[in-house]
């Protein structure tokens, strides 16, 4: 039924009257209470109701820039972490370049270093040679010396006569062309 009909009915005393006198409605003091109803729910609404909507709105708010924050934090945390793993690459290259021409360097160094000592053994075996060559030398004049003064002895001894100088001088230079030769 419409709002209009339940209205003609309440002014008529029909059936809606005789419900509402059954139930104890007293239309006056029913009207005033509605009236009071809806200014307290007006004022519930202005005083309690919207500061509540704006207070849920404001931490909607703060709610939705802390997940946009999150975001941001995540977005910059991995730009971050991919720059730490890139600077990480180009230090273990830059490692790995030190390490060779480190390698590089003591290979070199340990080159000049074998050269020195070869050219330092070959020094020592030339100087060597010449000593050796030296002292073959002075053996051999010191053998012709002995081997002439041998020879002079032996002729003396075995011609019985004693050799005079220039006769050991002679034996002795005859004797020394015959083992040069």
């Amino acid at each position: 039924m419409s709002a209009l009909a339940l209205l003609a009915d309440a002014n008529g005393g029909g059936q809606i009257e005789q419900i509402a006198r059954t139930f104890g409605v007293n239309w006056p003091h029913l009207i005033a209470q509605i009236i009071s109803f809806c200014i307290v729910c007006a004022l519930l609404h202005r005083f309690a109701y919207r500061p509540v909507l704006g207070m849920l709105e404001e931490r909607r708010r703060l709610i939705a820039e802390g997940l946009a924050n999150a975001e941001n934090i995540k977005a910059e945390l991995a730009r971050t972490e991919a720059q730490r793993q890139e600077l990480m690459a180009q230090v273990n290259a830059q490692a790995i370049r030190l390490i060779e021409e480190a390698r590089t360097a003591a290979a070199r160094v340990q080159q000049q270093e074998t050269q020195k000592a070869i050219a330092a053994a070959e020094q020592i075996m030339l100087k060597a040679r010449e000593a050796t060559e030296r002292e073959h030398d002075r053996m051999l004049a010191e053998l012709k010396r002995e081997v002439g003064r041998l020879i002079v002895q032996t002729t003396a001894a075995v011609t019985g006569k004693i050799l005079t100088p220039e006769d050991q001088q002679r034996l002795a230079e005859e004797m020394a062309t015959q083992l040069a030769s």
